[in-house]
């Protein structure tokens, strides 16, 4: 549903993204690491219905979905998140709003390092986690420095190989039930001793959230799509639903051929399923996982370090983060403070913890994001764009605000400074553009 309008102000950049190239961007941003190492995490909360927090992760997210392809197709030359914020109510939401981006990042990285140090690795070897995830979040630091190739190649294949692991233990988990190792039984087990069937399946729902988020930095490529109002909406809308699907059948698959119990107590979930049907050597499918979790950390690490040196360029963090390698031409302060903060992260947290507060942090920027679709309704652009129905971000936004009830005391703990510096540096921020007499939007 395009509301129309006069033809729009020329673009700044070529126009060359199709529908199936945005779909492909989108699928492999939402089908990353999250479901190899959080599959367990689920099923420990959730109990062996892991499909259903999975199935309301998918829901929550499509209504929030419909605000960004509003607003991405409303303001395709926009930053994103941050600017739609900054131009519905001002400076210091914008830069709440990019903060708690920044920071959902560097405990994204923080999260898959753990993962990466888990199960899936001591396939290989046994080393203490902590020298593991140190020695990963510097190797990923140093790729980083190097610099972004020009070729889109390696995600390429990093997400084929993802994909594929996933589709593979889909395959496995059907043949273990059909030689009657599993138990269908367990898709119906909805709920823990701890936790009710309505309050397990939310309090899933919130992991399982992480699994698809990624699909609110395609925003940033909306100006350089044929026809954004068109394509945008539904390469969105596909790659959510595909993504969607495919892990409500990976959580069936784990979920039936694996008992709850040891697929709850596992760092490498997926793992368990491959072991189970025994058909193909475990030792391949925990590289499948360790290039999905590491691809996923890697490409997380150059979004935060990015993010950093173009809020310090903008005034927004301190200037020494705008440092960069002399040949290199790469953020090289940026790169070292975000992978620090993800270090301290890793020594400190748990994997469940860790993702609940990317969670919780990107549960305020998508309330945000809503709210920003109903206020711009008032402003008027000379652009065709998508529309979604007023209820639809209103439902975002309660969605949102019902998963955050949801979130563990823990997760509050260490999200609650995260937002407070937020706020902080939002407030002097927003100080700072009145004093310049700087617009908003």
């Amino acid at each position: 549903m395009a509301a129309t309008s006069t033809t729009g102000e020329a673009p700044s950049l070529r126009r060359t993204v199709t529908t199936a190239g945005l779909f492909f961007f989108i699928l492999g941003d939402v089908l990353g690491a999250g479901v190899y190492v959080l599959a367990g995490e689920i099923a420990a909360t959730a109990g062996g219905a892991v499909w259903v927090p999975l199935l309301i992760a998918l829901l929550l997210a499509l209504l929030t979905a419909g605000s960004y392809a509003e607003l991405a197709t409303k303001y395709p030359k926009a930053g994103g998140s941050s600017h739609y914020t900054t131009r519905a109510f001002g400076p210091f939401v914008g830069f709440l709003v990019g903060f708690c981006m920044l920071s959902a990042g560097i405990v994204s990285v923080g999260t898959l390092s753990l993962g990466f140090a888990g199960d899936y690795l001591t396939e290989f070897v046994t080393l203490p986690t902590m020298l593991v995830v140190a020695a990963f979040l510097a190797l990923l630091a140093a790729l980083n420095a190097r610099g972004i190739s020009e070729s889109m190649g390696a995600n390429r294949v990093a997400t084929i190989i993802e994909v594929s692991g996933l589709l593979l233990v889909i395959v496995l988990g059907v043949v273990v039930v059909a030689r009657g190792d599993g138990d269908l039984g367990r898709l119906a087990e909805l709920g823990t001793p701890e936790n009710g069937p309505v309050s397990a399946a939310l309090a899933g729902a919130v992991l399982a959230f992480y699994s698809y988020v990624g699909f609110e930095t395609s925003v940033n490529i909306a100006e350089e799509t044929k026809d954004p109002a068109r394509s945008y909406p539904r390469a969105l809308f596909g790659a959510l639903i595909v993504a969607g699907v495919v892990y409500l059948l990976v959580g069936a698959a784990a979920s039936a051929a694996i008992p709850t119990e040891d697929l709850a107590e596992s760092t490498a979930p997926l793992l368990q399923v491959v072991t189970a049907a025994g058909i193909v050597p475990p030792v391949v499918f925990s590289v499948v996982a360790l290039v999905a979790v590491a691809n996923g950390a890697l490409l997380t690490g150059i979004m935060s370090s990015r993010l950093a040196y173009g809020m310090a360029r903008d005034g927004l963090l301190p200037s020494v983060l705008t440092r960069l390698l002399p040949r290199r031409r790469t953020p090289w302060v940026a790169i070292l403070v975000t992978t620090g903060l993800s270090l301290v992260l890793a020594l400190t947290g748990t994997l469940e913890v860790l993702a609940g507060t990317m969670v919780l942090l990107l549960l305020v920027v998508f309330t945000a994001v809503n709210a920003a679709a109903l206020a711009l309704r008032r402003d008027r652009v000379q652009t065709r764009h998508f529309r979604v129905p007023a209820f639809l971000p209103i439902a975002g936004i309660v969605s949102c605000l019902g998963l955050a009830t949801q979130v563990d005391a823990e997760v509050w703990r260490l999200g609650v400074p995260f937002l407070a510096l937020a706020a902080l540096l939002a407030g002097i921020a927003a100080w700072r553009h009145r004093r310049r007499g700087t617009p908003a939007a």
